[in-house]
Formats: C-alpha cells, sequence, structure tokens
C-alpha cells in the first residue's frame, strides 16, 4: 500500500488544465485513444466531463455530449493499474446522475462489439442494445462493429 493509496477518490468536472492528464491516461487504457485536441475540443464545444481524482493522480474520466433532453456518452476510461476496482461504475453511475440532474431523458452510447466488460456494465445500469454500427471502430484489422445502447433516465435514481 502506498501514501497515495490512503488519499480519499473524489470527482471534479474536467478542467483544460487535466487535459494532458486525462489523454496519458487515455493513451494508456485504449489501444486506438484519442488525442488531447480531441478532448480540448469537446470542452469548448461545452460537453460535460469528470475526472475521478486521488490526490494528483488521475484514476479515470468521462464524457458526456448533452442536447436538449438527449445525452451521448462519449468516453470512459479507467486508468489499466485500477481497473477492475469498480471505478467505471463510480464514473458512469456519476455522470448518469449529472444528467438525470438536468433533465436528461435518454443516454446513449456505443461500445466495441469485442469490449464484454463494457457491455456487462453499461446493461448493470440500464442500458439496452438497440442498434449496429457497421465498421465503426479502427482495429488492428481494418474496422469493428459497434454497438448501440441507450438508457432512459425518466426515473433514474441511483
Amino acid at each position: 500500500m502506498t501514501l497515495s493509496s490512503l488519499l480519499p477518490m473524489e470527482i471534479a468536472a474536467m478542467r483544460f488544465i487535466d487535459l494532458p492528464q486525462v489523454a496519458a491516461l487515455e493513451a494508456a487504457a485504449q489501444v486506438f485513444p484519442w488525442r488531447e485536441e480531441h478532448f480540448t475540443d469537446s470542452l469548448h464545444a461545452g460537453d460535460r466531463g469528470w475526472v475521478l481524482w486521488r490526490g494528483a493522480q488521475c484514476l479515470g474520466f468521462v464524457l458526456s455530449m448533452h442536447a436538449a433532453d438527449e445525452a451521448h456518452l462519449l468516453n470512459l476510461a479507467v486508468a489499466p493499474a485500477v481497473q477492475r476496482q469498480g471505478l467505471g461504475a463510480k464514473l458512469l453511475r456519476h455522470v448518469l446522475r449529472d444528467a438525470a440532474a438536468v433533465g436528461i431523458r435518454r443516454m446513449y452510447l456505443e461500445t466495441r462489439a469485442s469490449n464484454q466488460r463494457a457491455q456487462t456494465l453499461y446493461s448493470a445500469f440500464g442500458f439496452q442494445e438497440i442498434g449496429l454500427r457497421k465498421a465503426y471502430y479502427p482495429n488492428g484489422n481494418g474496422r469493428e462493429d459497434a454497438l448501440v445502447f441507450c438508457a432512459s433516465l425518466d426515473n433514474w435514481k441511483e
């Protein structure tokens, strides 16, 4: 156990100053990561981002786009060293709570067809598969399909 692991975790709004750490975590967690410019563009566009911190260490983040009464989960990642500890669920719960609080009625997302862990997480939070986007994601052999999920937030109270 390290001293930093004794610090409490907190979720804070994503700021431009956070983006180098967010992009570094994304690069460590994803095979085809967003670049820092993608995060910058997203924040400039008014998307809502949240970062999970333990002290000065970025453990994960989530980013969503709101339009009218719908939202789209754009990106969620957890640092590889702390995956499988419930932090993805913590971030997803936070973004859903935030969206419901501002009147969002539905949230959509895409995930790789091969990403069973993500599908299990999203299903546990009430997301249901509603479609397929053919050849949506790049992969080492060309393109991979995305599964499209949707969750109703009308009665979301977690």
